[in-house]
């Protein structure tokens, strides 16, 4: 991983992420069996990362839901 950017493998991190207003820099679909979001690393990307494992990110329903549609689009197209 470069250090000026932070990999996520993980679909519901990566839009809750982005649902969060972090824009995605490009999607790795090296790996046919798994698809990796890179984000722009900042000490506020950290913190929403740390934020949502611990249970404590929150987001409105309908902008994650619609995060999950465009992530998936993105895997998918």
């Amino acid at each position: 991983m470069n250090q000026n950017y932070n990999e996520v493998s993980d679909l519901g991190l990566a839009a809750s992420l982005s649902a969060a207003g972090f824009a995605i820099a490009r999607v790795d679909k090296t790996n046919p069996r798994r698809a990796v979001f890179v984000f722009k690393d900042s000490p506020n990307l950290r913190s929403t990362i740390e934020l949502f494992w611990s249970g404590e990110l929150r987001l409105p329903a309908s902008t994650l839901l619609e995060s999950i549609r465009k992530l998936k689009s993105r895997i998918y197209s």
